[in-house]
């Protein structure tokens, strides 16, 4: 695949452009395995005609089951436009930037290519919760079918893990969260007891915090972040202390946001366009993920116009040279876990009482900021919008 639709009648000579888009997958270009015909109209738009973007373009998702090559692969196929592995940002991606723990011993939770998924961010020594179970037979109890029949030897060669890495929902939770529990408990020896939990505990990565996400179902299902709830709560109720993250990612984090922002910016250079990319537009469908996390960046970017930007949040953030981008702009599509007819909701309606927080313990909830600065039934009406805004032909 060469082109974006190479035969598009919307090519016109253009200045280079100086701004973006940032591009959530599930529920604004795919419904599942389906695309969405809006998606397809949308990037008619973007192309010249010879089958290039007239704009930079980041594909921003909280998915993390997947290999970034593969999400790209899968992209080209559904958009007929060819996708590199470089325009992709998964929930996990800038883990990459949290290098002091590379060289750690990291449990790994997800499922798919989760050892892939580890070694591309820059992990090097990973054990997954099935390796962990494997090595420790005792400790997986809750489905009787895998309980050891007979006593297994207890290992006493097993390395001691450093630090928890949790790329994505798992299969099997009762597994994850038991096992997860242990290594925390017994600071990374989950063959032994300690009579006392250690506080702090050992460092935990987390990435894609989203409660509920939207596929083919009529009504939304569980993300990461239910499954973080669950963990968060039973370290909570077991050790009387508060589950902390050295480090999480994944929309509404500043730190994805700047990810892709620098992203942009290298698209942008390959391209040759000399213009710096000033603004960008976060097109999504989930007001607490897409919105949210839009709104919050632009709110950094104006503090940190004024050098104020560390006020905004404590620790993660990366230092990256001087940001040219002056905005970031939040569109809110209709097509996804968003509904118009219940606005303030992603699951049932609540009988006009205020709709409950879907956002995750560690994202304060300013309700300004789950305010889009612009609605539109789809991601062909957003770029639309976008092209009108900036004085572009459509």
């Amino acid at each position: 695949l060469d082109s974006c639709g190479g035969n598009s009648p919307f090519f016109s000579l253009q200045s280079p452009p100086t701004f973006g888009f940032l591009l959530d997958i599930d529920g604004v270009l795919v419904r599942g395995h389906r695309v969405i015909p809006a998606a397809l109209e949308a990037f008619r738009r973007l192309v010249n005609s010879q089958g290039q973007l007239r704009v930079p373009v980041v594909f921003v998702t909280n998915a993390g089951n997947i290999l970034q090559h593969s999400k790209a692969q899968e992209l080209s196929a559904l958009l007929g436009c060819k996708v590199d592995p470089d325009q992709v940002i998964l929930s996990h991606s800038p883990m990459k930037l949290f290098s002091q723990y590379h060289d750690k011993r990291m449990l790994v939770s997800g499922q798919g290519p989760v050892m892939e998924n580890a070694q591309a961010l820059g992990f090097q020594n990973v054990v997954t919760v099935d390796e962990l179970r494997m090595a420790f037979p005792v400790l997986d109890m809750v489905d009787l079918e895998r309980r050891p029949k007979t006593t297994p030897l207890l290992r006493n060669d097993f390395p001691a893990i450093e630090g928890v890495l949790l790329l994505g929902e798992p299969i099997r939770w009762e597994t994850s969260l038991q096992l997860i529990m242990d290594v925390l408990l017994s600071n990374g020896n989950p063959g032994t007891g300690l009579a006392t939990a250690p506080y702090p505990h050992l460092p935990v990565l987390a990435s894609n915090v989203d409660l509920l996400w939207m596929a083919e179902a009529k009504m939304p299902r569980f993300g990461h972040g239910t499954f973080l709830l669950c963990l968060e709560t039973i370290y909570q109720k077991v050790t009387g202390k508060e589950l902390r993250y050295e480090g999480l990612m994944g929309k509404p984090s500043i730190l994805t946001y700047q990810y892709a922002e620098d992203l942009i910016r290298q698209q942008a250079e390959r391209r040759g366009w000399a213009a710096p990319i000033q603004k960008l537009y976060a097109v999504g469908d989930n007001p607490m993920s897409d919105v949210y996390g839009a709104n919050l960046f632009h709110q950094y970017l104006q503090m940190e116009k004024r050098g104020r930007a560390e006020e905004l949040v404590a620790g993660g953030l990366w230092k990256q040279r001087p940001s040219a981008t002056q905005s970031c702009a939040s569109i809110l599509v209709c097509t996804g876990v968003y509904s118009p007819q219940n606005p303030g909701s992603t699951g049932p309606a609540h009988g006009g009482a205020e709709p409950p927080f879907h956002g995750h313990r560690d994202f304060s909830f300013s309700p300004g900021l789950m305010e889009a600065s612009h609605v539109v039934n789809d991601v062909n009406e957003a770029v639309q919008l976008v092209f009108h805004q900036e004085g572009w032909t459509l």
